[in-house]
């Protein structure tokens, strides 16, 4: 997908257009959903010995299949990363505004933005699975975490974006100079003689570690749905893949929801307290779908019935080619 994305379909730097954006979303949320069939036919036959012991016990626990278990496991960590990453989407707007990237130069940081969110996720997932399995009460710190997170979530103020205190980004203006003006849609160009950054590289950068930031509450998340490592790491694969078209529909109609940031505060809490109560009482999959499902719905219906104007709109300026700058 990525590649046909760069490689063929957006060779030529372009302003996305809400109209193209949606039928990129579109296109990704029906992959998701042909590949759940596919998760399905893996598991249900058991290809490579995928289903681990603990998936057949848990399948016969709620009295249904592998296949149909894996395939539920699947969409609901689905539809919890794309959830979460709502917020996200948000933030990057604000990202893209404060460095005054051009619309047209959007689309290209985003898509290396998702290149190194598929690498950093993959690690995560990777260590948070080996912690689970090495340390089963993991699962509870996790849980204590995803509560913290909503609660949190719940008394913050509005967010703000303050590269200038990014690691990253003082890092790497020790080590490269960096241009007050964009080149085209490079990262990397020189300066007096000397290689140096674009502002779009620094915007890179701030993008690649707020995922990382909110990688650390939406992987716990899907851990309380299921700890195989297949089925987290595909489920996050697809909604990041979704991501970049996400943002170019719904960048500047996100603020008009302002119940939905509940929505995604009682879904953390929810999943925080399965994960607490996972040995004493598991809640079913089926029953965890119909409850994410209707939070999300009462959030949108609500925000719906009671429109909020926002006071800051995340929409980027447009600045002039001689007078860009950080």
């Amino acid at each position: 997908m990525l590649a046909l994305d760069l490689g063929v379909f957006n060779r030529q730097a372009h302003v996305i257009s809400t109209r193209e954006a949606l039928r990129w979303t579109g296109l990704c949320v029906a992959l998701a959903l042909v590949f759940t069939g596919v998760v399905y036919y893996i598991y249900q036959h058991n290809w490579f010995d995928i289903a681990a012991l603990e998936t057949l016990e848990k399948a016969q626990q709620h009295n249904t299949t592998p296949g149909r278990l894996a395939a539920l496991e699947f969409l609901l960590g689905y539809i919890i990363e794309m959830s979460l990453s709502l917020d996200n989407i948000f933030v990057i707007a604000l990202i893209f505004s404060y460095f005054g990237v051009p619309r047209i130069y959007q689309h290209r940081v985003l898509f290396w933005g998702i290149m190194g969110a598929l690498v950093m996720r993959g690690i995560m997932i990777g260590v948070g699975v080996a912690l689970i399995l090495k340390f089963h009460w993991m699962i509870y710190a996790f849980g204590a975490l995803l509560i913290y997170t909503a609660f949190r979530m719940l008394f913050a103020g509005e967010g703000k974006v303050e590269p200038e205190r990014n690691p990253l980004v003082r890092f790497a203006r020790r080590i490269y100079p960096v241009t007050t003006h964009f080149e085209d849609e490079k990262f990397f160009t020189h300066l007096n003689g000397r290689r140096a950054i674009t502002p779009l590289f620094l915007c890179l950068l701030v993008i690649e570690s707020t995922d990382v930031l909110f990688a650390v509450d939406s992987i716990p998340a899907i851990f309380g749905i299921t700890k195989d490592p297949f089925i987290v790491f595909t489920s996050n694969v697809f909604a990041i893949l979704c991501l970049r078209s996400m943002y170019f529909a719904l960048a500047g109609m996100l603020a008009y929801f302002q119940y939905l940031k509940y929505s995604l505060i009682a879904l953390l809490f929810y999943v925080g307290v399965k994960m607490l109560i996972s040995d004493i009482a598991p809640i079913p999959p089926l029953l965890s779908l119909a409850i994410i499902v209707l939070l999300l719905g009462i959030g949108m219906a609500a925000s719906l019935l009671h429109p909020a104007r926002p006071t800051v709109t995340p929409a980027e300026p447009q600045p002039s080619e001689d007078d860009v700058g950080l």
